[in-house]
C-alpha cells in the first residue's frame, strides 16, 4: 500500500478540523432534496502528485451514480460551500474530547451546500470513519468503493424517507445485524484483536462463514459486488500508540453497500484495536 500520511493530513487542512467542536446539523427534508439535484464536488489535496486524490478519483469514476460529480480544488470549495446546488466530498479531523491518547481520526463527509457562517454548520448527510492519523501508511484506499457506496445507500435511504434524516449517526444500522446470517464476511488479520486472530478461535464464537483474506481479495470481492458477502472496516490508532484511543468497526456489504453493522470501542488492556471476541459474539446471537 502506498504511504498516504502526508497527502492526507494536508487534505484534511481544508477544513482545518472544523468538525471536531461539534456535531454538524443534520439536513432538513428540503435539504436532502436539493442533494438529490446537486452536483456532488469532491475537494482534492493540493499536490498534484497526491495519493489521495488518485484513489479518491478512482472511486468516484468506478462508484459514484446517485449524482454527477467533479473534482475541485481548496478555493474552488471556499467559493462553492455558501451554494445549496452542490454538495461536497471531503476529509475533516475530528479529536474526541474523552479519548486520552489525543489521537486525530480522518473522517470522509458528504456535506450539501448552505449559506452558513462556518463548515461546521453546513448541513452533513454522512459522515463515516476513514482512518486514524497515528497510522504509518493510511491503506484504505482500497476500501474507498464499498465506503462511496455505501455513503450513496445512505442518501437514498433519507432521501425516500425524510424522517430518517436524524439517523445518520451509524448505529442506526445495527437493525441489520440479523441479515448478517447465510453471509460469508471478509476480513484482515490486521484488523482483528489478537484473541480472534484466526479461523478457530473464530469458530469457538461464531458459526457463520468468517474468511480471513488479503486487501487484494477485499478489493476484488467489492469490484465484483460479490454476492451475499460483507467486509470489515476497521479504523483504530497505530499499534504504538499506547493502548489508548478508540477503534472503529463497520460490516458492510459489497452487493449491495449495506452497513449490517457499527461498533466502537475504547482501547485499553483488555480491549486491544480490532474487532473483538465481543462483536461477534452479538453477531452470534443471530446466527
Amino acid at each position: 500500500m502506498i504511504n498516504i500520511k502526508k497527502a492526507l493530513i494536508v487534505a484534511c487542512m481544508v477544513c482545518i478540523s472544523a468538525m471536531a467542536d461539534g456535531q454538524a446539523p443534520f439536513p432538513s427534508p428540503d435539504e436532502i432534496k436539493q442533494f438529490s439535484s446537486s452536483i456532488t464536488c469532491v475537494v482534492l489535496e493540493e499536490s498534484t502528485f497526491s495519493a489521495f486524490n488518485a484513489y479518491i478519483k478512482d472511486a468516484m469514476e468506478d462508484y459514484w451514480e446517485i449524482t454527477p460529480f467533479e473534482f475541485i480544488d481548496r478555493d474552488e470549495f471556499n467559493t462553492r460551500r455558501s451554494d445549496p446546488s452542490f454538495s461536497f466530498i471531503l476529509l475533516t479531523e475530528t479529536v474526541f474530547e474523552k479519548d486520552r491518547s489525543n489521537t486525530t481520526y480522518n473522517f470522509i463527509n458528504l456535506i450539501q451546500g448552505k449559506k452558513v457562517g462556518s463548515l461546521a454548520e453546513n448541513p452533513e448527510i454522512c459522515a463515516v470513519p476513514l482512518s486514524s492519523s497515528s497510522e504509518d501508511d493510511f491503506d484504505f484506499g482500497f476500501k474507498l468503493g464499498a465506503i462511496l457506496s455505501f455513503m450513496q445507500q445512505h442518501a437514498r435511504l433519507i432521501l425516500e424517507e425524510p424522517s430518517k434524516t436524524g439517523m445518520r449517526y451509524l448505529k442506526y444500522y445495527n437493525v441489520n445485524v440479523p441479515d448478517i446470517q447465510g453471509r460469508t464476511i471478509m476480513v484482515r488479520k490486521e484488523d482483528l484483536s489478537p484473541d480472534i486472530s484466526t479461523i478457530e478461535q473464530i469458530r469457538d464464537i461464531y458459526s457463520g462463514t468468517v474468511e480471513i483474506v488479503s486487501g487484494d481479495e477485499i478489493v476484488k470481492a467489492i469490484e465484483e459486488k460479490r454476492a451475499n458477502t460483507i467486509i470489515l472496516h476497521e479504523v483504530s490508532p497505530a499499534e504504538d500508540n499506547q493502548g489508548q484511543g478508540i477503534c472503529f468497526k463497520m460490516l458492510i456489504g459489497t452487493d449491495n453497500a449495506r452497513m449490517y453493522y457499527y461498533n466502537e470501542h475504547n482501547i485499553n488492556s483488555r480491549n486491544p484495536g480490532g474487532l473483538l471476541s465481543s462483536d461477534l459474539r452479538r453477531l452470534a446471537r443471530f446466527n
